[in-house]
Order: structure tokens, then C-alpha cells, then sequence
């Protein structure tokens, strides 16, 4: 009797077992498919902004101001993107070739820089070392416009105001703390007995750094990059201040140019701000897998 009552039971709980299982596999598809929804509705708020821009950008000005708007051009204008380039209120050419040039250069010293720094905040024992990375966390509530007044009066003694080097040297200034934070901390995150081993195999300190360490540590560089050259190329405040001739100008300021106090050029306010994202939205689609890892490296144990 006794076995009786087990096997029933046994079949019971089977049975039960089953019913989830299967009520479980059936309510997956429809959970992923409600994720996907939700993904996609969110994706199209983000884009809206940047389709109206797109759309603006091959429109006429006349079309533009027309009331009520149009989403669609009914009058398709291309030809923005060309006359940009030509127009009398600014030398978007020189404003291009300045943006590239003082976001790569700033980018490259803020890696150079933050590298060794990171490196040797994470291996090192030195007197001070919690005080100086938080005074290094405390320069990022920092902004270059708050100090605009002292840079340039120091670039004014250096005889280098109104030049790319100026702003190369303020957005280095301003973007190395964050990097050598995450630096830091991926270094940090890498285990001492891989170096001790690889100093036993005859590397010195470093090839030791640049064959062992690095390589574990390339999301962190990879999401450093990332957000160096990004706050290069967006920066505004301070270009706005320290260069004063058109040509040396970026994209940021020269954008203003076409928006004057009774009339603005939207159609090239549209095209120039298309022009200014693409670059950027290139070099995410690039490293997007690698700034995904940097980002959420330690999340998962």
C-alpha cells in the first residue's frame, strides 16, 4: 500500500513537472517577443530626433519653415550637403580638419598619458595613493569653461592662444582623469601572478605591460578611447573662448554660424549636425562589441 501511494505520488509530482516545464517553453516566445517590442518602440523614440534632423538636412529652407511642417521633403535637396561647404558664413572645410585634428591628437595624449598611469596606480604602493586618485576623480567635476579665464591667460604667456595646441592640451587635461580611472581599475583587475610569471619567462616591466597587460586590459582602453574622443569632438564652451579665428574653429562652433538673431540657415544646421554625428557613429559601430565588454566588465562574476 505503502508503494502504491509513493508511485502515485511520484507520478503526480512528475506530471506537475511537466506542466511547468511546458508552461514555461510556451510563455518564452511570447516574453521574447514583448522584450523585442519594448526594444524596438525605445529604439524609435532615440531615433526620431535623428530622423527629423536627416530629413531637415534634404529639405529647402522654405520647406522647412513652411507651417504645417512636413516630415517627408516634398522637394528633395541634396544639394545641402555640397553648398555647405561653400557658404560665406563659415569655412566648414578648415572647421572639419580642426575637429579631426584636435580630437585625435587629444585622444592619443589622454592614452599615452592614462596608460602608464593606470598601470601604476594598480601595481604600486606608494604614501598618498587613495588621496591622489581621489583629488584625479575630483578634477573630472571640473570643467574647462570654469577655468577658461586662467588657460587663457597661461596661453597668452606660452604664446599659444587661438591655436589647435591649446585645445589639445585642454581636452587631454580634462579627459585624463576619467581614463585613468577605468585604467586603474582594469589593471586593478588583473591578476599579479600573470606578470610574476611572464617576468620569470625574461620580460622586463615593459614588455611585461605592453605583451601581458594590455591585451587583458584592451576593453578598458577601447572604452577610455571612446569616451576621450567623444567629449573631444563635442566639446563647445571652451573652443568657443580660446579660438577666436574661423579656420581654427570645430564643427561645434562653427554650427552657430548659421544661426543668426533674425534668420538661421536650418538646412545647413540639419546637414553640418548630419555631417558631425556620422564620424562618431562610425567608430561606435566599429567597437561596439569591445566598449559593450568595458562597460560592463565586472557585472558578471
Amino acid at each position: 500500500m505503502t508503494s502504491q501511494s509513493s508511485s502515485a505520488a511520484t507520478a503526480s509530482a512528475e506530471t506537475s513537472a511537466a506542466k511547468t516545464f511546458s508552461t514555461a517553453k510556451a510563455k518564452r516566445p511570447r516574453r521574447r517577443w514583448d522584450l523585442t517590442v519594448v526594444g524596438i518602440v525605445i529604439a524609435v523614440i532615440f531615433l526620431i530626433p535623428y530622423i527629423v534632423m536627416v530629413l531637415g538636412s534634404l529639405k529647402p529652407r522654405s520647406e522647412i519653415l513652411h507651417i504645417p511642417p512636413s516630415y517627408l521633403p516634398h522637394q528633395w535637396s541634396p544639394g545641402n550637403y555640397g553648398s555647405m561647404w561653400h557658404t560665406p558664413e563659415t569655412p566648414l572645410p578648415f572647421n572639419m580638419v580642426s575637429t579631426i585634428v584636435i580630437s585625435v591628437c587629444a585622444t592619443v595624449i589622454v592614452l599615452l598619458v592614462a596608460i602608464p598611469a593606470g598601470y601604476y596606480t594598480a601595481r604600486r604602493r606608494f604614501p598618498g595613493k587613495l588621496a591622489f586618485l581621489g583629488l584625479v576623480l575630483v578634477t573630472q567635476m571640473l570643467q574647462p569653461v570654469v577655468l577658461v579665464t586662467g588657460l587663457i591667460r597661461e596661453f597668452f604667456a606660452l604664446g599659444i592662444n587661438d591655436t589647435w595646441l591649446a585645445m589639445i592640451l585642454v581636452n587631454a587635461a580634462f579627459n585624463l582623469s576619467f581614463a585613468v580611472w577605468i585604467l586603474h581599475s582594469f589593471f586593478a583587475s588583473v591578476p599579479v601572478e600573470i606578470e610574476e610569471a611572464a617576468q620569470l619567462d625574461g620580460l622586463n616591466r615593459m614588455q611585461t605591460l605592453t605583451r601581458v597587460s594590455l591585451p587583458l586590459v584592451w576593453p578598458g582602453i577601447v572604452t577610455a578611447t571612446i569616451f576621450a574622443f567623444v567629449s573631444c569632438w563635442n566639446e563647445f564652451a571652451a573652443s568657443l573662448v580660446i579660438l577666436t579665428t574661423p579656420e581654427n574653429q570645430p564643427l561645434s562652433v562653427a554650427l552657430t554660424k548659421f544661426i543668426g538673431q533674425y534668420d538661421t540657415a536650418w538646412q545647413y544646421v540639419f546637414a553640418v549636425s548630419t555631417v558631425g554625428v556620422v564620424p562618431v557613429v562610425i567608430l561606435f559601430a566599429f567597437i561596439e562589441k569591445r566598449l559593450v565588454a568595458g562597460l560592463t566588465a565586472g557585472s558578471v562574476k
